[in-house]
């Protein structure tokens, strides 16, 4: 048979195989050599690149060539859409041999070393929080907060109104004052101390957001974590801001 050249660049063909009795369908360039095509077909038969022979069909079943030369291209055989191109083994595999997967070895892997990867589905689910882990995720952090209130409640309940107290914020030196509000707020969550400064070195006049807590001078009111708050004989400081 004459060989011929074909300008399609890519080709959708039935690919079968002595190995099994199915057929599948697929689309493969032109520009392919039969070294190559082979090499795709492995994945798709089962049988190794190197024991493939390799039979044209046309559309009608009717057989047309070998494809026997590894460097040619696929395109310069008279391949056609609709052609079926068969994979005869000869590896030494028996039909249906790859068909039955209850006789393929499987690979097997601890759960601990499975937890230890970082290209897994579990491990990508993980870092993105999908699935059951975004459940989780979200069940861990309703326990963390709740626990972190607790804590808060008892330290506040340690911090009568009314008190002297210092105000040891991170970073900030330390500011004293008169405690005028203890417990929970419309602006954030949690337990808050509410401290009227003895100087203007607050941010508001005891409200925040049009709710008022406690009345004081503007920028002498402020909102703190009962962590920072230390109760205690602390009497005012002169802090120079009125001297000129």
């Amino acid at each position: 048979m004459e060989v011929t050249g074909l300008s399609a660049p890519t080709v959708n063909v039935f690919i079968s195989s002595s190995l099994n009795s199915f057929r599948s369908q697929k689309r493969y360039s032109r520009s392919l050599t039969v070294a190559e095509f082979k090499c795709k077909l492995q994945l798709v038969v089962g049988s190794p690149a190197s024991c493939m022979e390799l039979e044209l069909h046309g559309p009608d079943d009717k057989f047309y060539c070998k494809l026997d030369q590894d460097d040619a291209l696929l395109g310069s055989y008279p391949v056609d859409d609709g052609c079926r191109i068969h994979v005869i083994d000869h590896s030494g595999a028996r039909l249906g041999e790859y068909e039955d997967i209850s006789k393929v070895e499987k690979y097997e892997i601890s759960q601990e070393a499975y937890e230890q990867r970082q290209d897994s589905i579990r491990s990508f689910l993980k870092r993105n929080k999908l699935g059951r882990f975004s459940e989780e995720e979200r069940a861990q952090q309703e326990a963390e907060n709740s626990k972190r209130l607790i804590e808060e409640e008892a330290q506040a309940s340690t911090i009568p109104v009314g008190s002297r107290c210092e105000v040891r914020a991170p970073g900030q030196p330390p500011r004293r004052g008169t405690v005028m509000y203890v417990g929970l707020t419309d602006f954030k969550p949690g337990y808050w101390i509410g401290v009227r400064y003895d100087e203007p070195l607050g941010k508001n006049d005891g409200s925040v957001n049009g709710k008022r807590y406690f009345e004081c001078q503007a920028k002498y009111g402020a909102f703190v974590k009962p962590s920072v708050v230390t109760v205690g004989d602390f009497p005012e400081e002169d802090y120079g801001l009125d001297e000129m």
